[in-house]
């Protein structure tokens, strides 16, 4: 498949976004995103644990698919709340700019 943008990848998304609605549409995909963290997390873990922090092409498969999983949660949660992907990157480009543009790019705190 070729490179897709943020806005296609996420209504194609959507379309697979089959999970029970009994609660809040948010609650289950942010439980989602929480375990696939988590898998994520530990999959680097066992690269420090097993493979003295080598990434093989097998183990950057593996965090590939972790790392896709996370974005497909992620991108249900915008979808849900109805914030595009490209509007979440582009705000969030900026923040950084800002912050890099003050020389505040070093520190803890979202409003820095």
């Amino acid at each position: 498949m070729a490179n897709i943008d943020f806005d296609t990848y996420q209504a194609n998304a959507a379309k697979t976004a089959i999970y029970p609605t009994i609660y809040h549409r948010v609650i289950y995909p942010t439980l989602g995103l929480a375990g696939e963290v988590g898998e994520l997390v530990n999959k680097l873990k066992k690269v420090f644990r097993d493979n003295n922090g080598n990434f093989t092409d097998n183990i950057k498969e593996q965090i590939k698919a972790e790392l896709g999983d996370v974005l497909w949660y992620l991108s249900e949660i915008a979808n849900v709340l109805g914030i595009s992907l490209s509007d979440i990157a582009k705000t969030n480009l900026d923040k950084l700019n800002d912050r890099l543009n003050r020389g505040q790019i070093h520190g803890t705190g979202d409003s820095r």
